[in-house]
């Protein structure tokens, strides 16, 4: 094969590579502009009404298992970064788990713009985002109350934000779900209202066990994961070490001993 021969299908193999990275990573840029140019903006009730039937149908059944009406009155996320796991609490009861499919970062709050960390941390669900570029997102409130408060302390800025809870099975410092699972919790949010919805982020469960220090973390990490494990500490862990997720994400019921 002479060398221009080869050079060319070098050259082509890395654009076919670099195409191919662009359109999954790059969706956050080309995702809107294709919807500016087709016209075709969704709507929170659009959203519901094409995908709300079927992932009602896919929760109910959980939550008559658990005994809690839908939708509920309270809702709570609790994510999970080392188990990459989500649970979902409805009126005190636990309802199922989502495994997390992408979130990059480690163990550690999130403390600046471009430090791919996912926050951890007490917040809540600003708004539902039906035009997510990840199918269906949910925006995380970071930085909250306490995030700023230490940024002043540290004299941090730039804290970065755009903070969601996604579809699909890539993400940079948001928390990736797929999109089955999203479409349920994006249903369930605009069933019961998101201001219901608390998300509590903390870098392992602490209910089983300490926490995880990052070697780099703040002096006043400490004091984070003490609310952290005290918010948690209204969600019994038994309540879900009675189950077992299978490889959809989904718990199977198991008696218990």
């Amino acid at each position: 094969m002479a060398p221009r021969h080869i050079r060319n299908v070098i050259v082509a193999a890395v654009l076919v590579l670099a195409a191919g990275a662009f359109v999954v990573f790059g969706r956050g840029l080309w995702y809107p502009l294709l919807l500016q140019i087709t016209g075709g903006t969704p709507s929170v009730a659009g959203v519901v009404v094409r995908y709300g039937p079927a992932a009602r149908a896919r929760l109910k059944p959980h939550f008559t298992q658990v005994g809690v009406a839908y939708p509920p009155k309270k809702i709570a996320l609790l994510v999970f970064k080392r188990e990459r796991r989500v649970s979902l609490w409805a009126d005190g009861k636990f309802v199922r788990a989502y495994p997390i499919l992408a979130a990059s970062g480690h163990a550690g709050p999130k403390l600046r713009q471009g430090d791919y960390q996912v926050p951890e941390g007490l917040y809540r669900i600003e708004f539902l985002n039906p035009a997510s570029s990840y199918h269906l997102s949910m925006k995380v409130n970071y930085p909250n109350a306490f995030d700023q408060r230490m940024a002043a302390r540290d004299h941090r800025t730039n804290l970065g934000g755009d903070i969601f809870i996604h579809g699909k099975n890539v993400s940079i410092g948001c928390v990736a779900l797929g999109d089955p699972a999203i479409e349920e919790l994006f249903t369930l949010a605009a069933d019961a209202g998101h201001q219901r919805i608390r998300v509590i982020i903390a870098p392992n469960d602490l209910r089983t066990g300490g926490a995880i220090f990052d070697e780099t973390a703040p002096q006043w990490v400490g004091e984070l994961y003490r609310m952290i494990g005290a918010a948690l500490a209204e969600f019994p862990v038994w309540m879900e070490s009675n189950s077992a997720m299978d490889v959809s994400g989904r718990f199977k019921t198991k008696a218990f001993r």
